[in-house]
């Protein structure tokens, strides 16, 4: 079965950032900078942080709109990422409606999550969690 990446509580983010090092560096990478979710801060300490991820969605734009089919539809919601197909034309990045479809700088490719869970893993807070996608 499909699986997604799901914010379960936001209001118990910190902004510590595990999940984006995990993200990070379960692509052989270190710091931030190649993390497929992003926090921010929605205003400061008092207003908490925002958790981006995709959303896994049934229908997503951000394939609709790929010239190459460099994202296609996965079964159960979400995509697939074939980065020899893509042109780095942005257009995945601007169609997202979440921000979720993130930006790499040096290759000029999106960073697409690829429902793993392995961030969810290292969140101390449980504020994200591997979730099966009901039909």
């Amino acid at each position: 079965m499909a699986k997604r990446l799901s914010v379960i509580d936001v209001d118990r983010c910190v902004g510590c950032q595990m999940c984006m090092f995990a993200c990070t560096r379960r692509t052989g990478y270190a710091g931030l900078e190649n993390a497929c979710i992003h926090v921010r801060s929605a205003g400061g300490i008092r207003k908490g942080f925002t958790v981006i991820v995709c959303r896994a969605c049934s229908d997503p734009p951000c394939a609709r709109v790929c010239p190459t089919e460099a994202l296609t539809p996965r079964e159960g919601g979400g995509v697939r990422f074939k980065p020899n197909l893509c042109i780095g034309c942005y257009n995945c990045v601007e169609a997202c409606p979440f921000g979720a479809a993130l930006w790499d700088e040096t290759n000029h490719k999106p960073q697409i999550c690829v429902y793993c869970g392995y961030c969810a893993d290292y969140c101390p807070y449980d504020v994200i969690k591997l979730e099966e996608i009901s039909g």
